[in-house]
């Protein structure tokens, strides 16, 4: 998922021993004014690259960040199962 110039971000863990990082995306309007994006699952591993989880799981993930996602999220492992 591309950043862009008019979406901020904001990065928090749920638990502090996490190593995915959730992501809230806000849209910033002309007066600066920032929404909260609504329906999006995101999260990173780095900060860097930000997956949504509807569109990405497991195919965009490396063997490595699969096996962290599946570890700290085992709800919506076992949910998408049978996209493996």
């Amino acid at each position: 998922m591309e950043k862009s110039s008019d979406v901020q971000y904001e990065f928090y863990k749920e638990n502090k021993k996490d190593k995915i990082w959730r992501v809230e995306e806000y849209e910033v309007d002309e007066n600066g004014v920032a929404e909260p994006t609504i329906g999006l699952l995101l999260f990173s591993f780095d900060k860097e690259k930000i997956y949504n989880l509807w569109e990405d799981y497991p195919w965009k993930f490396t063997p490595e960040e699969k096996e962290i996602f599946d570890k700290e999220n085992p709800y919506w492992a076992e949910f998408f199962k049978d996209r493996s």
